[in-house]
């Protein structure tokens, strides 16, 4: 018999161990590791300060997120919580390891006993309501049940108050709990604190935000002569249609960016796309003019059916199909006017 861990137990432990092993790299390891190097930030993301991590590591070590989840769900009892779903974009540069040894734990949370955090630091912006109401929730909202940090505080007798930042507590909150003195955030309070005003949804942006109108591209039937394949889209007609090239920069380089690789977990990638490729270009149309929601994965796109012409779409299809080394086959006008149909 091959193995027989009736008699040996320390063949049967090891078994067991390598075993364990194995399924603690499928189940845990790879898809973090996954994870992390599927998704990017958000392009307007300027990642986080020093000081915001050092409050990011205080929120994990106090316990934050057993009551506070940072999450916005795609339902209607969401929408105070936010502008917008969550999307893995989101969570970018709070997933970075905190040292060697510890990686940063998931501040999704799975419990409502306080408020969601996703957009605290625009829903309340005030550093000096998120003092008092650390040092003790009670001080500001008289019916919460979070509890105090005053660990993180000092109550001192004299104060330089060029120096250190003061938290304003209520007179009669301070002699009913006999504070005497003044309450003088630490360095610890401060970190958190920049922590939380930092928790700010950013809006997912949209070629309205950020580019010229998309009529001086050609919109309303005008078209612009250009001499190559590649900047008029590679379509049939050539320079019968608009310049592909720079309706891409108006309309789809803002979330698909420039180099068409997107923003991993925000925006999908157009270079060496499977849909982009197809031979059958139905589905890549259909998503150009009708839109695509993969809120699980990506970002909502939205439709431009009602924005750009049959001829713009075309133009625009055909120049990501045919760019960044993508081989896909071009389309006609009559194709997107039959998908249209």
């Amino acid at each position: 018999m091959l193995f027989n861990f009736h008699k040996n137990h320390k063949e049967f432990l090891i078994t067991i161990f390598v075993l364990y092993a194995l399924l603690a790299i499928l189940i845990a390891v790879v898809p973090a590791i996954q994870v992390e190097q599927a998704n990017g930030s958000l392009p307007q993301d300027d990642g986080m300060t020093a000081q915001e991590r050092r409050g990011l590591a205080l929120y994990i070590a106090n316990g934050c997120a057993a009551c506070h989840t940072q999450q916005v769900r795609n339902i209607e009892m969401d929408k105070m919580w936010g502008s917008r779903p969550s999307i893995p974009a989101d969570y970018y540069y709070s997933k970075e390891r905190m040292n060697v040894w510890q990686q940063s734990p998931s501040l999704l949370g799975s419990e409502r006993t306080g408020p969601d955090l996703t957009n605290v630091g625009k829903r309340l912006p005030a550093a000096a309501w998120q003092y008092s109401h650390l040092f003790n929730p009670r001080s500001v909202v008289p019916q919460s049940i979070m509890p105090a940090f005053p660990w993180l505080f000092e109550v001192k007798a004299h104060v330089d108050s060029s120096k250190a930042v003061i938290v304003n507590i209520p007179e009669e909150y301070k002699n009913t709990h006999d504070i005497k003195g003044t309450v003088v955030a630490t360095q610890k309070a401060q970190d958190l604190v920049a922590y939380l005003l930092s928790l700010k949804q950013e809006k997912i942006p949209t070629p309205d935000d950020f580019l010229p109108d998309p009529k001086s591209y050609g919109n309303k039937g005008k078209t612009t002569s250009v001499g190559s394949t590649a900047s008029s889209g590679g379509a049939e007609g050539g320079s019968e249609l608009p310049d592909g090239k720079a309706l891409y920069q108006a309309n789809c380089a803002v979330c698909h960016q420039t180099s068409g690789e997107g923003v991993p977990g925000a925006f999908p990638s157009l270079k060496g796309s499977d849909i982009v490729n197809d031979d059958d270009a139905s589905l890549h149309i259909k998503i150009v003019l009708e839109g695509y929601d993969a809120r699980s994965q990506y970002s909502v796109m939205p439709p431009f059916k009602g924005r750009l012409s049959d001829k713009e779409i075309t133009a625009i299809i055909n120049y990501e199909r045919t760019s960044w080394g993508n081989d896909g086959a071009t389309i006609t006008v009559d194709d997107v006017a039959q998908s249209r149909e």
